[in-house]
């Protein structure tokens, strides 16, 4: 089995997904490997719910029959499934107060440079992150931040980070050369998940610690508030 399960039972998968991977198939023949036909190949009946970009790591939930995607669907429509990802970002973030700030900023597509997204005021999609510094390494000149996506646009973490000065290290689509190349990978890891599960409605919570960076705040703090900072 090439890939990590974090939990598996009757209704529900959660994973730990590795950069450089997809979520699901590709077009063309060298894009058919991805995570989910590597699980359905020992879960036959796993179901894609939500997706993380290929050069992002971290937590990945799989439903367990339609029932399970139907209702997995549900809480995120509802935006009850809170998420938390920690990242490392060009230059310092203001203050280190534990205190949420957001970035309020709607993205549409780049169709010239597909698949790209941009801030764009006239047409974009409503777009909403919460972000918190944790940290700032002054010799590396990068930020620690944990961000609170509230929609869930593609690339938005990606591109609200670059829109705000502090693009995150590794990133080969929004960085400029110098801080894509400061990394053989993107910095951002899907670290935190919080659920209701879909038979029992019971809350569950799930961490997953970065494969990258150091001194991470506990899973404690980071899950404390996390239904408050994403409301």
């Amino acid at each position: 089995m090439d890939f990590t399960v974090l939990h598996a039972d009757a209704h529900l998968l959660v994973l730990d997904k590795p950069a450089g991977l997809l979520c699901v198939p590709g077009r063309g023949p060298d894009k058919q490997d991805c995570l989910s036909v590597r699980v359905q190949s020992v879960f036959p009946d796993a179901l894609i719910v939500h997706r993380l970009d290929m050069a992002t790591s971290g937590l990945l939930l799989m439903a367990r029959g339609l029932q399970s995607q139907q209702n997995l669907n549900r809480q995120f429509e509802q935006r009850s499934v809170h998420k938390r990802y920690l990242a490392i970002a060009a230059g310092k973030l203001m203050d280190m107060a534990p205190t949420w700030r957001s970035i309020d900023l709607p993205i549409a597509v780049d169709w010239p440079q597909r698949p790209l997204r941009k801030i764009d005021h006239l047409h974009g999609k409503p777009s909403l992150t919460h972000w918190q510094s944790i940290g700032y390494d002054a010799a590396a000149h990068t930020t620690q931040v944990i961000l609170a996506p509230v929609t869930g646009r593609s690339h938005q973490l990606r591109v609200h980070l670059q829109a705000i000065g502090h693009p995150i290290l590794g990133d080969a689509l929004y960085a400029p050369p110098a801080i894509a190349h400061a990394s053989t990978r993107l910095l951002l890891h899907a670290s935190q998940i919080q659920l209701q599960h879909p038979q029992s409605g019971h809350t569950m919570r799930f961490t997953c610690t970065p494969p990258f960076g150091h001194n991470w705040p506990g899973p404690e703090h980071l899950l404390a508030d996390m239904a408050i900072a994403c409301a």
